[in-house]
């Protein structure tokens, strides 16, 4: 099975890029792909506790997805099931933070694709909120 990762690196301390990831108030500010907006969002992130997002398209279509936290290792590691409500294909999500003083290096690992398109199109849309995350930890970190 193909297998999807991205790895970025943000000018902000890692509890920050950790908590973008982990507080509601902050994945609803950049999650889901540019022009998208996050208009709902629940997270309890702890070993078994579940999540669950709604993004909202531009056209005016609402998108659900959901998963369960299989590891919580606070600031360095996250690990979530990931599924659209639509389709209830489950991937599983594995992201490691790693602390370069002032920086953090986010490592983001997708797996149980079953096609190539289907981790393509994951990519592209991961791509693009990562911009707004970007965004949103500039902000953060500026205040």
């Amino acid at each position: 099975m193909p297998d999807l990762t991205i790895t970025r690196v943000f000018d902000a301390p890692r509890e920050l890029v950790y908590a973008a990831w982990t507080e509601p108030d902050h994945v609803a500010s950049w999650f889901g792909p540019q022009g998208f907006t996050c208009s709902a969002v629940t997270v309890d992130p702890r070993p078994g506790g579940r999540w669950r997002a709604c993004i909202h398209s531009p056209e005016g279509e609402d998108h659900w997805m959901h998963g369960v936290y299989r590891e919580v290792s606070a600031p360095e590691r996250l690990a979530f099931t990931f599924a659209w409500e639509a389709q209830g294909q489950e991937t599983l999500v594995t992201i490691g933070f790693a602390d370069l003083g002032d920086k953090t290096e986010m490592t983001f690992t997708q797996t149980g694709f079953p096609t190539a398109a289907e981790r393509d199109g994951h990519e592209e849309g991961w791509l693009s909120s990562f911009e707004d995350l970007t965004g949103f930890i500039r902000g953060k970190d500026a205040r």
